[in-house]
């Protein structure tokens, strides 16, 4: 029997970065794979195969309607650097009945691990107390009433409560913690069955002592947390911000900062790398990380594992889908489209 033919360009990435031994030896077994290899496809064996492939797996896929047409069996377009990019001709693939897919849901567990990590230690003074250590300066047996508090009972806040958000929730469920919400996009029934409360984001802005920003970027939500916004805080807030630069204005948080009213642990920035001389890096109340919250060995595999889950719901007629699909509707809003090249012109500047 004729295998679907898949052509796999993974290139910013790598294939053991994306797919366990497990998961390729399947790959190579059910489907004809086309590449799938590490470095970028050669033009002449990605215009050799588009006639006859079934799948598009890309880090940054390029799609217009010419394209489409020297590809008529193609079904399923699958981007693997984390957002929709700005290369794609969505309408023309709706047009064609082409499927399209982002792999962001497959960065959920190492995303929520770490800001499991940034919660607890932004909570419990840990990276304070470890810089006060070397100074000679650190405050033994001290509560730090003022800055540290427990996640335990605590109230936390989310702006945006998809996979991420809904698997920290997973991973915040010992703490039994009180957790608010604001996404306009969430169903009462999935806020339901999660244990949380629909709230404005006045109220959560207000009411929480830890902030997850893992929100979506949208074309509405650019600079969602301002300077008024960021007022809204409690004192000592914890703010961690784990989706994208796109909705906070770090100047408005720098001045936050500098006033020592909050603290925050901020993954990702306006600009990667981030200036030498940019004013965050000195800020003692800011815990910085050079976007790895989904970099750790093994940490983005799963992507390969929902790759391989959707495709065989694909070809069993099955409509869910683990990874993300455009869709018509909320596409053209979606301010992630053209992340994707982005972050590969960040990868290779690194």
């Amino acid at each position: 029997m004729t295998k679907p033919v898949v052509i796999l360009d993974p290139d910013w990435r790598r294939m053991d970065e994306l797919f366990s031994e497990a998961a390729q030896d399947e790959l190579a077994h059910d489907y004809d794979v086309v590449w799938g290899g590490d470095g970028a496809i050669p033009d002449t064996i990605l215009n050799a195969a588009l006639s006859k492939a079934h799948v598009l797996i890309a880090a940054t896929p390029r799609l217009d309607a010419q394209i489409l047409a020297r590809a008529p069996q193609l079904h399923t377009v699958i981007e693997v650097s984390g957002a929709f990019p700005a290369t794609i001709d969505y309408d023309a693939c709706f047009a064609s009945g082409v499927e399209v897919l982002s792999c962001a849901p497959g960065f959920r567990q190492s995303v929520a691990e770490m800001g499991l990590a940034m919660a607890l230690a932004g909570a419990r003074g840990l990276v304070a107390e470890h810089e006060a250590f070397r100074l000679g300066k650190e405050r033994w047996l001290s509560d730090n009433p003022v800055t540290d508090f427990t996640i335990y009972g605590a109230k936390i806040g989310f702006i945006g409560f998809g996979q991420i958000a809904q698997e920290l929730m997973r991973l915040l469920a010992p703490f039994g913690t009180a957790v608010s919400v604001s996404d306009p996009w969430l169903p009462d029934h999935v806020a339901e069955s999660y244990g949380v409360s629909l709230a404005s984001l006045d109220e959560v802005l207000a009411t929480s002592r830890c902030l997850f920003v893992t929100a979506v970027p949208t074309s509405d939500n650019y600079h969602l947390l301002d300077a008024a916004r960021l007022a809204q805080l409690q004192d000592n807030a914890l703010l961690i911000l784990l989706s994208r630069a796109h909705l906070v204005d770090f100047a408005a948080l720098s001045a936050e900062l500098d006033r020592g009213r909050i603290q925050a642990c901020v993954d990702v920035f306006p600009t990667e790398p981030l200036p030498q001389n940019d004013v965050i890096r000195q800020q003692s109340g800011a815990i910085l990380s050079p976007h790895r919250a989904a970099a750790v060995d093994k940490g983005r595999q799963l992507i390969g594992d929902m790759i391989l889950a959707d495709l065989r719901a694909k070809a069993a007629g099955d409509t869910t889908r683990q990874l993300s699909k455009a869709n018509a509707n909320t596409i053209s809003v979606l301010a992630g489209i053209g992340d994707a090249e982005e972050v590969a012109d960040m990868a290779k500047s690194l």
